[in-house]
């Protein structure tokens, strides 16, 4: 086998695992409400959860699309794949991609181990675009697109992070008041019953449009690794195994239910009645499928975010804005951090070179995960205290 293709099975194996990150990272933004109203037991909703965003997976490649194309200048003018970028057999962009995957993963895993709901797609972005400017040059991001489209970096990435919670929060407001004035004169257990059955229905379609957007993040990431390789060569199209593939990974890390960070979007904001979690993952859910149609790699994390504080003024509630205060660091600091990560980890595997360097990035990998989890085990969180009452400390 050549190094090349080595590299490339390396790039895949990586990509799967940070699919699974994002499985268990971005469980929250779905089942957060749901568990924490107790219309779901926290078990029955991460497994609801697995198997819809399992389905929604396959109902969409425009996201995937978008990463394969939006962040790297790899099309020609006529829709091919550029020469001069594979005239080492694509073993650096394959380099590039590891190294992003790498600051990508590590990001996740901190961010989770902190409780914070950050963006694992701006956590992917921001690292590959770091390990691109690394390993290619700056003007090598494809940062506006051609022409008059702007199907780049801003317009794919920047402005609809930028947007969408705003827009999540004031639906979700909207939203919310309208559920209380039309539930006004319903009380008792017809009420909690109701929209208990209400935030089931919303939290699955939820789950579903998490699937089509998130899981194909992953999806265009392992095309491209294809593509640099010469495995494949259209850029308009994902191969089946990779979906499958990508849909069992991000599936199989939302089983495992990213605890800590449940626990912040469920309890740490606001205090959620059954009424503002149905209202909270409905508008979350229409902003992402509109997206999702759109090939627009938003953040779930953002969206959901957006959508529980947008519940919390809608009613006058009590939001913990020190938490938000938290949040919102977090979502400024991805993008930077996590390239930052991409071109340390490019620098690190281009200076040693060959397979010893692709072999080197996957070992930090490994690495910093398994060092980061044998650090929450000091704190640990699970179904077991996902509810329990809220403390700063």
């Amino acid at each position: 086998m050549t190094s090349v293709f080595i590299l490339m099975v390396i790039v895949v194996l990586t990509a799967l695992a940070f699919d699974f990150t994002n499985g268990f990272h971005d469980t929250a933004n779905a089942m957060a409400t749901s568990i924490a109203t107790k219309a779901l037991t926290p078990k029955a909703a991460v497994t609801l959860c697995a198997v819809l965003n399992l389905v929604g997976a396959f109902l969409s490649v425009e996201v995937a699309l978008t990463v394969t194309t939006a962040v790297i200048r790899i099309q020609t003018s006529t829709g091919g794949v550029r020469p001069e970028l594979v005239t080492d057999g694509g073993f650096n962009i394959l380099l590039i991609l590891l190294s992003g995957l790498a600051g990508a993963i590590i990001w996740n895993i901190l961010t989770w181990l902190w409780g914070l709901p950050s963006s694992s797609s701006h956590a992917l972005f921001g690292a590959l675009v770091g390990a691109t400017i690394a390993g290619l040059g700056f003007e090598q991001v494809k940062w506006l697109g051609e022409g008059e489209h702007l199907d780049g970096v801003i317009g794919k990435v920047v402005l609809p992070a930028l947007a969408s919670p705003f827009i999540a929060l004031v639906v979700s407001a909207i939203g919310t008041k309208v559920v209380f004035m039309i539930t006004r004169g319903v009380t008792g257990r017809y009420r909690d019953t109701g929209f208990r059955w209400g935030q089931i229905g919303t939290a699955s379609l939820l789950s579903l449009s998490h699937g089509t957007n998130d899981a194909q993040k992953t999806m265009g990431m392992v095309t491209l690794a294809l593509i640099a390789a010469g495995q494949w060569h259209d850029l308009e199209s994902i191969p089946l195994w990779v979906k499958v593939a990508c849909a069992v990974a991000i599936a199989a890390g939302t089983y495992i239910g990213g605890w800590r960070i449940i626990r912040t979007m469920g309890h740490g904001l606001v205090t959620v009645s059954s009424p503002q979690g149905m209202a909270a993952e409905a508008a979350s859910a229409a902003v992402i499928l509109a997206s999702s149609q759109l090939g627009f790699a938003l953040s779930t994390t953002h969206v959901a975010t957006g959508s529980i504080l947008g519940t919390g003024i809608g009613v006058g509630a009590k939001v913990r804005w020190s938490v938000a205060r938290k949040m919102v660091f977090a979502w400024l600091t991805t993008l930077p951090a996590a390239g930052a990560v991409g071109a340390v980890m490019y620098f690190i595997g281009h200076l040693i070179g060959g397979e010893a360097g692709s072999f080197t990035v996957f070992a930090l990998i490994c690495l910093s995960a398994g060092g980061m989890y044998w650090q929450s085990r000091r704190n640990k969180i699970s179904h077991a205290n996902v509810n329990e009452e809220w403390s700063e400390a």
